[in-house]
């Protein structure tokens, strides 16, 4: 496995060992982690804090040119607001592990210029699997439903 999309997934495992969905994601500059994250909006309160919007917190303040060459790896297909921040920070590719439980924003970032691949990882379609079905009022405040 992809080393990074393996950070990812360590993430989105943390995650659920705090309590919270297990969802991660790590954002990539030529070839070194630049941030890393996983969802906290359990933990922290957070509307917000899903695991792409977390890495890009942890990568802090960078110029428009060092996104411009970063790939976001994540364990699940970006909701709308996690791809709204790739569309302008201008991320101009992101891996998905999985988009089996949860079809995001795919096409919209697709026809923004967005590179998208698709793992179907198992290790991410079963820890999503298995969390959807033991917290699914959890899973569904998350994606807002």
């Amino acid at each position: 496995m992809d080393q990074f999309m393996q950070a990812a997934i360590e993430e989105a495992q943390k995650g659920l060992e705090e309590g919270g969905i297990p969802i991660g994601s790590v954002i990539v500059h030529k070839g070194k982690i630049l941030g890393r994250g996983h969802n906290r909006r359990v933990q922290k309160g957070s509307v917000i804090l899903h695991g792409e919007m977390d890495a890009f917190e942890n990568a802090g303040r960078q110029p428009a040119s060092v996104y411009k060459e970063c790939v976001l790896y994540t364990t699940l297909s970006p909701c709308p607001m996690c791809s709204g921040a790739i569309i302008l920070y201008g991320i101009p590719k992101v891996i998905i592990g999985e988009n089996k439980t949860f079809m995001g924003e795919e096409e919209h970032l697709k026809s923004r210029g967005v590179e998208v691949e698709v793992l179907q990882d198992e290790t991410c379609i079963n820890m999503m699997t298995n969390f959807i079905a033991d917290k699914p009022t959890l899973w569904s405040e998350d994606i807002g439903v």
